[in-house]
């Protein structure tokens, strides 16, 4: 019989949180402000598969002062390729960058509340382990959710982003718990290949 966890590993996006209108209808919006004219559908079409195909999100050797730079590039080089457009009008990225920043773009799942306080009152240790950057604190606060977890670990600053295992060790590190004492719960192929690379058990979230 499996034990029970002391520590509970959570992804964030389409685990915890997902946008409140979709990637085409906010690139849409923005690049309107802009003097582009995009057909949301397409954007929506096109992004998973930019998305699965792009590098990670992580910028080892990179310091503090230029995180947010480098995460705009990489986001910059996405939007371009999604907009087939370049190069893309002054401010563009960074204003997108900065809409996602926003959590009002952003909702909890309607479970997600409640797990985490039922996980909270039973000990747990919690931690979220995110492909993203560093915006994702401040949606997390934003949403009222931030004071819930003992550590937040994205791949941007981390340095490398799942399916490897530094992520996961990084949380682990954090909360002072073993690989074998913890559950990672997450909806992704890398959820599950970068939990198992690091030596947790992985709970898969299958969504609509």
């Amino acid at each position: 019989m499996t034990p029970p966890p002391r520590a509970l590993l959570l992804d964030a996006m389409g685990t915890l949180i997902t946008l409140r209108e979709s990637v085409g209808v906010s690139y849409a919006t923005v690049a309107n402000r802009h003097g582009l004219q995009i057909d949301p559908l397409c954007i929506d079409r096109v992004f998973p598969e930019l998305i699965r195909q792009a590098p990670p999100l992580a910028f080892p050797g990179v310091a503090e002062a230029d995180l947010r730079r480098a995460e705009i590039n990489w986001w910059s080089d996405r939007i371009s390729a999604a907009m087939t457009t370049a190069p893309l009008p002054a401010g563009l990225a960074e204003d997108l960058f900065e809409h996602f920043a926003d959590p009002a773009q952003w909702r909890l799942f309607p479970e997600v509340p409640t797990c985490l306080e039922r996980w909270r009152k039973r000990g747990l240790r919690l931690a979220i382990v995110s492909n993203f950057d560093s915006r994702l604190p401040v949606l997390l606060e934003g949403l009222g959710i931030d004071q819930l977890f003992d550590s937040v670990v994205v791949s941007s600053s981390a340095g490398a982003a799942k399916p490897d295992p530094k992520p996961f060790r990084l949380a682990l590190e954090a909360l002072g718990i073993e690989a074998q004492d913890a559950w990672h719960v997450g909806d992704s192929a890398e959820d599950v290949s970068g939990a198992a690379a690091a030596g947790v058990r992985c709970l898969l979230v299958q969504r609509p």
